[in-house]
This record gives structure tokens, sequence and C-alpha cells, in this order.
């Protein structure tokens, strides 16, 4: 399969970005006129879904709000309908670039890896909060320690997989601990993959936004009770 025929999906969770999807979507078109963009919006309390709602992409919604994970399960499954070769995840916020993405593809298309990784560490990254470095170099511990791979950013959420090789990469964690859980999906599948640098765009939009400390005790908590309740 040559990469011309591959088929990419570029799968986005949404929830309250009414103020930046639109320009997001507007140069992932631009660049990637070929590849599906599908978009899973959260039960977005604001006007997300209809910024969001441009021609030519596919827009799904949950009717409740379910979390970032499920979302993303969501559009995992709806890109193999479609029957798509390898899905990009890609966040809504803007914090990610969009140029990044094409060696992702290449890396899966050349059989490096089955799952590529996206690492703010080995990119570039402005303007990142220095609670926001403490936070994501100690969840690098507690990945190491649950799964025993060792990464540079294990908290990252741009990432290129091979769903067609793998359909049973199942997202189970609804919320924000499935960053981890996929980590164990990685392991558990015998998947190979390799970590390639990626830029976050740190604004102070995104900032605002961004997980506090409480947040990722959470994320964890979250991670490990849904691990006993399987």
């Amino acid at each position: 399969m040559s990469l011309e025929n591959a088929k990419v999906a570029i799968v986005i969770p949404l929830y309250n970005e009414e103020k930046v999807i639109q320009g997001v979507l507007e140069e992932l078109q631009s660049l990637y006129p070929s590849y599906y963009i599908v978009v899973v919006d959260d039960c977005s309390s604001d006007k997300s879904y209809e910024k969001a709602s441009l021609k030519g992409i596919y827009m799904l919604k949950h009717i409740i709000n379910l979390g970032q994970g499920a979302a993303l399960q969501t559009g995992l499954e709806y890109a193999l309908t479609l029957g798509c070769d390898y899905a990009v995840t890609f966040d809504s916020d803007g914090q990610h670039n969009p140029y990044d993405i094409a060696p992702f593809v290449e890396a899966l298309e050349n059989n490096e890896a089955d799952i590529v990784l996206g690492s703010r560490f080995l990119g570039k990254t402005k303007n990142m909060p220095i609670r926001k470095r403490y936070l994501l170099q100690a969840s690098r511990i507690f990945t190491w320690l649950t799964t025993g791979l060792w990464l540079t950013d294990s908290h990252n959420g741009f990432r290129a997989i091979h769903i067609s090789k793998y359909p049973n990469f199942k997202i189970t964690q609804n919320r924000m601990a499935h960053a981890s859980e996929i980590i164990s999906i990685i392991k558990s599948l015998d998947m190979k993959y390799i970590e390639k640098p990626c830029e976050i765009r740190y604004t102070e939009y995104t900032i605002e936004k961004g997980q506090s400390m409480w947040n990722s005790i959470n994320i964890i908590l979250d991670y490990f009770t849904g691990s006993i309740m399987k």
C-alpha cells in the first residue's frame, strides 16, 4: 500500500472550544485535503458543534458528556467504518502543529512502528509553564512504574495509530486517564512504538484551560480505579 492509497483519519475530540475550533479545522483541511477529519463533540455547552460543522468534516456528537477518552474511542471506531488504515489523534484547542502529521503518518507507512507517539520534549515547545513541566515529568515516572515503558512524554494527545492492523485497540478509560491506558494498550498488544518530536504551542488561551494539579491527581486515581474495575 502506498501512502497515496492509504486512508487516513484525523480524529479530534471536541469540548467547549468555540473560540478556536474553526481555525484548527480550516488549517487541517488546507494541508490534508485527502484525509478524513472526524470530530467528536463531547456534548459541548457552547457553540463548538456549530463552529466545527464545516463542509467536508465528519461530525459526531455525544448526547451526554463522557470525556476525552470516550470521544477518542468513538472517533477511532468511526474511522474504521470509513475504511481508514491510520488514525491521527489531534487536540481541538490549537496546541498541536498540523505540519507534524505528515511525518507521523509516513512512519506508519514505512513500517517503522504500529503507533507513533508525539513528544514535546523532543520537539519545539515554547512557553511551557514550569508546573506543567514538573507534572509531565512525574507522569513519565508513573507510566514507567505502571507499564514498564520509559517515554520522554507520556501524556501527549498527538499520536498516529495503525488502526486497521489493530482493530482491537480499544480505549475504555472515558476521561483523561485514557492517556495512561493507551501506554498499557501498547504493551498488552505488543505494538511496535516510536516517539517522534512534535510542537506544542502554549498560548494564554491553552494555558488557562490546562490541567490543574488536583485534576492531575484525579487522573491517576481514575486510571487505577478503572484498571481495578476491569
